[in-house]
């Protein structure tokens, strides 16, 4: 299920420093689907949107991340 891969990406950029701050740098979503490729997630940009509940906090983003995935 797609909205446990983007919650498992989530969960391990959380706990691995190193991955938070890729994450946080990335500005595009191909960049989010590489970086969560290369650890082993796979999960498309429609799996990001409702009716789905966002995975990801704001802090976790760039702000251009988080206005494109969080916006209310």
């Amino acid at each position: 299920m797609p909205v446990d891969q983007i919650a498992g990406f989530s969960a391990k950029a959380k706990a691995e420093p190193e991955l938070a701050e890729q994450l946080k740098g990335c500005l595009k979503m191909k960049e989010l689907f590489a970086l969560s490729r290369e650890h082993g997630f796979h999960f498309t940009e429609d799996d990001l949107y409702p009716p789905n509940e966002p995975q990801f906090t704001e802090d976790q983003l760039s702000e251009r991340m988080a206005k494109a995935l969080l916006r209310a």
